[in-house]
């Protein structure tokens, strides 16, 4: 299998990692402290906020767009809508990255309490 030198990054996992360089063949590679891999994004201390701040984002700009686009407020036409374009941005390999800290999962829930808000009827009920 051949590789595009250009694309491969090395990613130091380690706390004490000196930072050594490392080449394929006679290139050199770069050195990352941050890459996406199999749609999640990971830092080199291995904290997963970064991508419960993408997850979230995703997740906000679809709420954004059924907010926008649909009139109705029924329960009905929102929780399926909801389902089907929300929650795959906010469960995407979530075992990987499993949100621990507090501030990752408050800024998760936000984007479910938003959705709770726009149902009507369910506006003052908590998510």
């Amino acid at each position: 299998m051949k590789f595009n030198k250009d694309k491969c990054k090395v990613l130091h996992l380690e706390k004490h990692n000196p930072g050594v360089q490392h080449r394929l063949g006679s290139t050199w590679l770069e050195s990352t402290s941050m890459e996406w891999e199999l749609g999640v994004l990971v830092d080199n201390k291995l904290n997963m906020s970064e991508q419960c701040a993408a997850a979230a984002k995703k997740a906000n700009r679809m709420l954004g767009c059924i907010n926008k686009g649909i009139t109705s407020r029924d329960k009905g036409v929102i929780i399926p809508l909801y389902s089907a374009l929300v929650r795959p941005h906010l469960e995407q390999c979530v075992q990987f990255w499993s949100p621990l800290q507090k501030k990752d999962v408050e800024r998760l829930e936000r984007v479910q309490r938003k959705a709770t808000r726009m149902i009507k009827g369910l506006g003052s009920l908590p998510y």
